[in-house]
């Protein structure tokens, strides 16, 4: 096979300890390893790396390892360069296995370039990575509290969630702000906090709450919950506020992005923060939707093909163009109805959660293109989800024209004697 890396090194990642393995061909085709082990703490990673220099070693691979990469990507960033591995790519042959054995593997599909390597961002779209990511979390966590807010309602004979749509709405909160303070039940009091249009609702509202029993235990869950929940929401939105600042050098892409339809100043920022504003990293447009887990699989063995759902991908990307997707099927301006449109034909034929797979899918394709030409969203076939197709007439010389073009003899038959 061929050498395409001279010198290289391949690093076997651990949380307290690492092995590198320097492989190093000369002209008559010959290879040396040189191996070293070395502690995750800053000391030794700074030893690492001048031992690296020393031998005028350019390039390291290693697999990413949890977290445990990471240090050592910051150790070595700037001063030779990292290609970081999924760890498939360089799962050794099972056998006698072991760390020394491991780096060594490593070292030699990164010299014969047998390896994929991964996306790793600059540092600032790293930075936004980790707080978009870390909102993410607390917006799991708030989903979490709110069900055990409702678990409450639910265990204390509150029927709101029956009847009210947001648990969480206007009337809700001051309805159970009364019940949980704990003073005897009013009918008028209930009906006086019913506001908007739960109003309608109001004879359901007090049906709700009638007769519920809130024990002490309950009164402080719920206490809690709510002081929870606002404390998530301060920190939600602090993260939105640090992301927006960080982001102020790439406002433009920003802007750009919330051309699409259904594509929000958040939403164009959480994608700015997992894929970056440079598209060159891709090879095309396909391979930005497979990054993002939005193509279908390939398991085909003998002939057969097995399943081909969306693959894992994209764990926190895919999410959010999803999200964007159903937002955009119901867009009322004239450019947002081109999603729709594609939905509804799609749903029609594959249903819904395909569909809206699929018009994610388009999403990426016109985000790569998008920040890859600096183009605003402009289809070219804007107006072609909303045509119809137009039907000729069938006429006697068409059907004729039809049938001698299927290869039927359709001359006239001579008259019988």
């Amino acid at each position: 096979m061929k050498i395409v890396r001279p010198i290289c090194c391949g690093i076997d990642v651990h949380k307290s300890v690492l092995v590198a393995t320097i492989a190093s061909t000369g002209e008559d085709g010959v290879t040396s390893y040189e191996q070293r082990s070395f502690s995750t703490l800053n000391p030794d990673l700074a030893r690492l790396r001048d031992w690296l220099l020393e031998r005028g070693c350019p390039e390291v691979c290693m697999e990413s390892t949890g977290k445990y990469w990471i240090p050592v990507f910051n150790a070595l960033e700037g001063h030779v360069g990292v290609a970081v591995v999924h760890p498939k790519y360089v799962r050794a042959i099972k056998g006698k296995k072991t760390d020394r054995k491991d780096s060594r593997w490593i070292a030699d599909l990164f010299r014969h370039d047998l390896v994929r390597t991964s996306f790793i961002p600059p540092r600032l779209i790293r930075e936004c990575r980790e707080i978009a990511r870390y909102r993410a979390k607390l917006v799991g966590m708030r989903s979490s509290e709110r069900n055990r807010y409702q678990n409450c309602m639910t265990v204390s004979n509150i029927g709101l969630g029956s009847v009210l749509t947001d648990c969480m709405g206007v009337t809700a909160r001051a309805v159970m702000g009364d019940l949980a303070s704990g003073e005897p039940f009013d009918e008028a009091r209930v009906r006086s906090l019913v506001r908007g249009r739960a109003k309608a609702k109001a004879d359901l509202v007090v049906d709700a709450v009638r007769g519920c029993r809130i024990d002490d235990a309950q009164r402080f869950k719920i206490s809690e919950s709510l002081g929870h929940m606002a404390r998530l929401d301060e920190m939600i939105a602090a993260c939105e506020a640090e992301l927006r600042d960080r982001l102020e050098p790439h406002r433009d892409a920003v802007a750009l992005l919330c051309t699409i339809p259904g594509v929000s100043e958040l939403s164009a920022m959480l994608i700015l923060s997992e894929a970056g504003t440079d598209m060159s990293v891709f090879e095309d447009a396909a391979h930005f939707a497979s990054w993002a887990g939005l193509a279908p699989g390939c398991d085909e063995s003998a002939g057969k093909r097995r399943s081909s759902r969306t693959t894992r991908a994209g764990q926190y990307l895919k999410p959010v163009l999803v999200q964007c997707a159903l937002a955009s099927t119901t867009a009322k301006a004239a450019a947002g109805d081109y999603f729709a449109a594609k939905y509804r034909r799609l749903r029609a034929r594959r249903g819904h959660k395909r569909a809206v797979v699929a018009v994610a899918r388009m999403m990426a394709v016109c985000i790569w293109h998008m920040l890859s030409t600096g183009e605003v969203f402009n289809p070219s076939d804007l107006d072609a989800p909303g045509r119809r197709r137009e039907r000729r007439a069938l006429t006697e010389q068409s059907a004729l024209e039809l049938l001698r073009g299927m290869g039927y003899d359709i001359t006239a038959p001579e008259p019988a004697e």
